[in-house]
Order: structure tokens, then C-alpha cells, then sequence
């Protein structure tokens, strides 16, 4: 008797310790954040990605492309805009990666592109931050970018 009720207790322990484990498998997990990113975010199996490609500003009404806080936001209030039309949100988002060019002075703005960004991650819109990459380039495809964004983002079904 005393075998059986040990084998049972174990049995007990071990389907709770299993259903807690995959409990915590099930989620989306940050670590060390950081003012605007994490270092690392792991992605457990079963999860849905989205892989935006590449993409910058569309230029103002008057034909100017603004400063580099200004492609920042509108840039990402256009990723914004396909994501939530597909079901998805900003907080949803897992990786950025940026790549930026000095403007006419010959400067990168990363400041700019911070308070951009700022405005997307780390919110109280969207209290999630993303990894992110920022690279600075010679030049980018689109004469006036000074900016441009892809994204990644996961979510769990």
C-alpha cells in the first residue's frame, strides 16, 4: 500500500510539474531590458511570425521627407496600420532592425530616431519592447530615406 500511494504522489508531481512547464513554454519571454530594446526574446514552437520587408517614409504633402524623427514615425505608424489590418498589434513585435543615413549636414540623427521609436516601444500604448539592430549605411535606395525599418513580430495562437 505504502508503494502504491508513493507511486501515486510521484505520478501527481510529475503531471503537475509537466502541465506547469508547458504553461511557461507557451509564452513569449524578454530579457534584459534596456531604455528602448531587449537583449534577448525567445520565441517558443507553435508561435506565428510576421516578417515585414524593409520600408521607409512616404514623403509630406509638400514633397519634403521631414527629419529623421519624422521617418521614424511615420514609418512605423505605417507598419502599424498593416499589422493591426491583418489581426496583429505593435506589441507584437519582436526585432527591428534600422538602417539609418546622415542627413544633409552629414549627421546621423539617432536621437531623432530614438524619440520616434520611443513613441511605439515602451509606452503606455505598448509597454513591449522589441531587439532591435541600428546600422548606420552610405546610402539608401530611396533619395530622401534617411531611414529604413523591418520588422519581425510573433505572437502566440
Amino acid at each position: 500500500m505504502i508503494g502504491n500511494n508513493r507511486m501515486r504522489i510521484t505520478l501527481i508531481l510529475l503531471a503537475l510539474s509537466g502541465s506547469s512547464m508547458v504553461a511557461s513554454a507557451q509564452e513569449i519571454t524578454r530579457y534584459n531590458e534596456g531604455n528602448y530594446f531587449y537583449t534577448s526574446i525567445t520565441i517558443p514552437a507553435g508561435a506565428e511570425t510576421m516578417y515585414l520587408s524593409g520600408s521607409g517614409a512616404r514623403p509630406e504633402a509638400d514633397g519634403s521627407w521631414g527629419d529623421m524623427k519624422q521617418q521614424t514615425v511615420n514609418t512605423f505608424s505605417r507598419f502599424k496600420e498593416t499589422l493591426e489590418s491583418q489581426g496583429w498589434s505593435m506589441g507584437d513585435i519582436i526585432q527591428v532592425r534600422a538602417f539609418a543615413v546622415a542627413g544633409d549636414d552629414g549627421r546621423l540623427d539617432f536621437a531623432g530616431f530614438n524619440e520616434g521609436y520611443a513613441q511605439f516601444f515602451g509606452s503606455t500604448d505598448n509597454p513591449h519592447k522589441p531587439v532591435r539592430s541600428f546600422v548606420e549605411i552610405k546610402d539608401l535606395v530611396v533619395d530622401g530615406w534617411l531611414i529604413e525599418i523591418e520588422i519581425r513580430a510573433a505572437r502566440m495562437p
